[in-house]
């Protein structure tokens, strides 16, 4: 079956396509070049700019149909259930990032990536600064102190020389991206309840397989939602 979402019958009942969540992201936003459609500030209003899932709820309830979207597609067909999925990922709520992660959402789905979780980096401890002369590459060293010697029956002062260190990448940065992927996975799993429990897709039918919650752990088993 190709991407498009072409569905066969067999008996007269429909086949859904069945794709989990991340794939139907993909599929909406790359393939069917959904667009993204925010709600207006508070202050705004522009007729066609762009609704919610709850408009688009009420509208198939008013018309008693299917609503072909696809505005922004200059005459060309968006499916349906691209439409639904964009709109579901627009209502993206302020807890789990508001617009600014639905944006992430689907700005990842339509390159088809996933979140640099920083996968296989282990922080090496390095100096702050090298220099590199004929004789090599060497860890740049600062005075931290002086201490006096007895050196050949004299007493001499010298100074204590010390290379400052620092960890690259540090752990924080690791932390940090590690983080951005959990909160990404978060709002998968919050779009994956709605367009669950809304059943408004019409040819595709959303699973419960979702992303690892936590890919660093190399152990850990593909996520099933219970």
């Amino acid at each position: 079956m190709s991407m498009q979402g072409r569905i066969g019958r067999a008996g007269g009942t429909r086949v859904k396509r069945a794709l989990g969540v991340q794939a139907a992201l993909e599929w909406a936003f790359r393939v069917e070049k959904a667009q993204l459609e925010l709600p207006l500030p508070k202050d705004v209003t522009e007729e066609g700019f762009g609704f919610g899932l709850e408009y688009v709820l009420m509208q198939r309830a008013t018309l008693g149909c299917k609503v072909d979207g696809g505005q922004h597609k200059m005459g060309s067909y968006t499916h349906v259930d691209a439409e639904v999925i964009a709109a579901t990922v627009a209502g993206m709520p302020d807890s789990l990032g508001g617009i600014r992660m639905a944006i992430r959402v689907a700005e990842l789905a339509r390159a088809g990536l996933t979140p640099d979780w920083m996968p296989s980096v282990v922080p090496r401890c390095v100096p702050v600064e090298t220099r590199q002369n004929q004789h090599g590459v060497r860890a740049v060293t600062e005075v931290v102190g002086t201490e006096r010697i007895l050196s050949r029956g004299r007493w001499r002062t010298v100074e204590v020389l010390a290379c400052p260190v620092t960890w690259r990448p540090h752990p924080e940065q690791i932390a940090s991206a590690r983080r951005g992927y959990h909160d990404w996975w978060l709002a998968l799993d919050w779009v994956l309840d709605g367009l669950i429990s809304g059943g408004m897709l019409r040819d595709i039918e959303v699973t419960d397989a979702m992303p690892k919650v936590q890919p660093w752990h190399s152990k850990q088993l593909r996520a099933i939602k219970p």
